[in-house]
């Protein structure tokens, strides 16, 4: 059972959105990630190896973990423990970058709502990388097929050197594109992960890398 916490913090003009997630048996980690409209600000990542293979109670055991480092994560930013190197522009915003990080804040879905799923689709997969630049065009929709605006779409590498996640919003039309320089991959298993968050719903497409290939394959 996959795990994760999604927050949202006002500190003064600015919005965060913290995310931590069980990045599955596979990696062993739990992952929290504190976001500004798509950039990251801060990664922290602990493994739970002490604790696999799972079973319920070790499940249960993972679950108090999560919840404890999302939660220690919130009040270090809440105290200002946690440093964070936040843009100046975005410290004292115009009226035009408060809307700005409004419109960028993940909201979550309202009260009673359920969560959707929402379908993402790399449009260009067959010609996304370019010598050792990526450029993906990005389509995500509901599940019913009508394009989501404004949703946060995230990419990362996994299994690279730097860990850096690329970040944009889609278009009224649904669709957003990333762009960046492909970092060294220095793993076997790495794979290309693309998240996309709306107050709707989320939903993710993963692709294992190959090292001989340059299109990523399921």
């Amino acid at each position: 059972m996959v795990f994760g916490h999604n927050s949202n913090l006002k500190i003064g003009a600015v919005t965060l959105h913290v995310q931590t997630e069980d990045r599955g048996v596979a990696h062993g980690l739990i992952d929290t990630t504190v976001y500004y409209q798509g950039r990251v600000l801060h990664r922290r990542t602990n493994n739970y190896l002490d604790l696999l293979p799972l079973n319920d109670d070790r499940e249960q055991a993972l679950k108090l973990r999560l919840d404890e480092q999302h939660r220690r994560v919130v009040e270090e930013i809440r105290s200002g423990a946690l440093q964070l190197n936040i843009p100046p522009a975005a410290a004292n915003p115009s009226l035009h970058g408060q809307e700005k990080l409004a419109a960028a804040e993940v909201a979550k879905p309202p009260a009673g709502s359920h969560p959707q799923r929402l379908l993402l689709e790399l449009t260009n997969s067959k010609s996304w990388m370019s010598g050792k630049h990526a450029r993906l065009q990005i389509l995500v929709r509901e599940e019913n097929g009508g394009p989501v605006s404004g949703a946060q779409v995230l990419v990362e590498i996994e299994g690279s050197d730097n860990g850096q996640i690329h970040g944009a919003e889609t278009s009224p039309q649904g669709l957003t594109l990333i762009e960046f320089d492909m970092p060294h991959i220095s793993s076997p298993e790495a794979a290309l992960l693309i998240r996309a968050e709306h107050r709707s719903g989320a939903g993710q497409l993963r692709f294992a890398l190959r090292a001989k290939t340059r299109v990523p394959s399921l």
